[in-house]
């Protein structure tokens, strides 16, 4: 217990870890403090002190204080033993993210030496550089994961507990194009399309998180919400900036917990118009249940066939999917 303990402190240092959950403290002058509100109690001036050389906290306005574990008893009201499995976690998903970090920047740097998948982000009409980089989009040729991440240090313990590598020493992405997500400026998990002829669609057996992007579209009162991420990536080319999807037409808790945000909110269902039609009945039960919600759903008809990317790729414009969106019907 006591070595699990030190283990800890040494690894997960206080400042980081509650700047990880958004408390925000100022440096005191020519020292090693930082302080700011305290996130303990209902504080209306700063009185938290965190001193970063010795790992430790306390509040001038609540009277408490302590080290890591301390903080985590009193913030998540648990017990010792509980904070210790609680910081375990932490640090396990800090790890898997910085691991994903790694890989998402590996990738990156893979892209742009694969004419293939170069080609076929221009076939599915995604050319704009500036966008590729800010989506952080990246290219698995398969193979070589394994080994680069090993130089880095990562244990195959690691890679297989992830996801990256599958128990046959393979690699989980090849020839696919990837593209990262995000949540709460961690990368949690990677989305991976196929451009040969293995199943299209991969993620990581872990939470695909939130909606894509949504600390920039979850601003917008009206919202238009797409089944993947290469509709995400057109229709943000095309300047539609408030779109966002869910990586598929399922809604996880999160997921509509973040879309119900906003009282009245307009969200425009652009899925799928599949010959099966099942984008249209997964269209038509999500508007019932943003209705019921309070919010104002529409569903956007785009021609037979279609889904926002390959309406663009066939030469749509933003204009076209704009007049769709004019006559996108209520249920």
């Amino acid at each position: 217990m006591r070595e699990d303990l030190e283990q800890l402190k040494q690894r997960i240092p206080l400042l980081p870890y509650l700047q990880r959950r958004h408390w925000t403290g100022c440096r005191v002058a020519a020292r090693e403090e930082f302080v700011g509100l305290c996130p303990l109690h209902r504080d209306t001036r700063p009185s938290f002190y965190v001193n970063a050389r010795k790992n430790l906290f306390y509040c001038h306005g609540c009277q408490r204080g302590g080290d890591l574990i301390r903080f985590v008893e009193l913030s998540e009201r648990l017990t010792f033993r509980e904070s210790l499995a609680c910081l375990k976690q932490d640090l396990a998903r800090a790890a898997e993210s910085e691991l994903l970090t790694t890989t998402t920047a590996f990738f990156q740097l893979q892209l742009h030496r694969s004419s293939e998948a170069v080609e076929y982000l221009h076939h599915r009409g995604l050319q704009d550089p500036d966008l590729i980089a800010e989506l952080g989009l990246g290219y698995a040729p398969g193979g070589n994961l394994r080994r680069h991440l090993a130089d880095f240090g990562y244990s195959l313990d690691l890679l297989l507990r992830t996801g990256l590598i599958n128990h046959q020493g393979r690699d989980a992405f090849c020839r696919r194009v990837i593209f990262p997500c995000y949540q709460q400026g961690r990368v949690i998990n990677l989305y991976g399309r196929s451009i040969g002829a293995a199943f299209p669609h991969r993620l990581l057996p872990r939470s695909k998180g939130g909606l894509f992007a949504w600390d920039s579209v979850g601003v917008f009162s009206s919202v238009i919400l797409v089944e993947g991420l290469f509709d995400v990536a057109v229709l943000w080319q095309a300047g539609l900036r408030n779109t966002t999807c869910a990586i598929g037409t399922h809604l996880t808790a999160v997921q509509w917990s973040q879309l119900c945000d906003q009282p009245g909110r307009c969200v425009y269902i652009a899925f799928d118009q599949d010959a099966n039609q099942a984008g249209q009945r997964a269209s038509r039960l999500l508007a019932r249940r943003l209705d019921n919600a309070g919010l104002q759903a529409r569903i956007v008809a785009l021609p037979s066939g279609r889904d926002p990317n390959s309406y663009f790729a066939a030469g749509a414009t933003a204009s076209d999917f704009v007049a769709c969106m004019e006559q996108a019907q209520a249920i």
